[in-house]
C-alpha cells in the first residue's frame, strides 16, 4: 500500500527533497538515458505529490496551478521506481494528483506533456491526446487533456 502525501516545496524536508531528486534522476536521466536539466527552477512553485512505501519514496509527481506551466492546471515529472511499477502505483499517484488539483485549485481540466509510449496509461485516467506529437529532450511526447 502506498502512503501518499502532498506538500509545498517549503514543506518538504531535506530528506524528502533528496529522495525526490534521486528518484527523478534514477528514472529520467539514468534509466531513460536522457541528459537534461531536471532541476529547472519550477519545483519551488509546484505542489509535490509523494508516494511512500515503507518510508521510501517510490512514486512522485509535481502539480501546477493553471497559468503557470499551461493555461490549464498540470501534472508533471510523473515517476515510479522501476521495481515498483508492477503494483500499479502510477495509477495511485496520478489519481492522488488529479484529486489534489481539484481540492487545491478547484480545477478539473488538466493538461500534461506525456511521453508518447504512455498514451494508453493516461487514456485510462481520462486524458485524451491534443495536437501533434513533439520531441522534448529527445523523447517523443504528446499533449494530453483531461476535462
Amino acid at each position: 500500500m502506498l502512503e501518499i502525501i502532498t506538500k509545498t516545496f517549503q514543506e518538504l524536508t531535506t530528506v524528502e527533497l533528496y529522495q525526490v531528486l534521486q528518484l527523478r534522476s534514477e528514472v529520467f536521466v539514468v534509466e531513460q538515458n536522457c541528459v537534461y536539466q531536471d532541476v529547472d527552477g519550477k519545483d519551488e512553485r509546484a505542489l509535490h505529490v509523494l508516494g511512500f512505501k515503507n518510508n521510501k519514496l517510490v512514486a512522485y509527481t509535481r502539480i501546477f496551478k493553471p497559468g503557470f506551466y499551461f493555461d490549464e492546471a498540470s501534472i508533471g515529472r510523473v515517476v515510479v521506481q522501476e521495481n515498483e511499477r508492477k503494483h500499479q502505483y502510477g495509477y495511485d499517484i496520478m489519481k492522488a494528483s488529479i484529486e489534489a488539483i481539484k481540492t487545491t485549485y478547484n480545477e478539473t481540466t488538466i493538461k500534461i506533456s506525456a511521453q508518447t509510449y504512455l498514451k494508453k496509461f493516461y487514456n485510462n485516467l481520462g486524458f485524451q491526446e491534443v495536437g501533434e506529437g513533439y520531441l522534448e529532450d529527445g523523447i517523443p511526447h504528446i499533449g494530453m487533456l483531461k476535462n
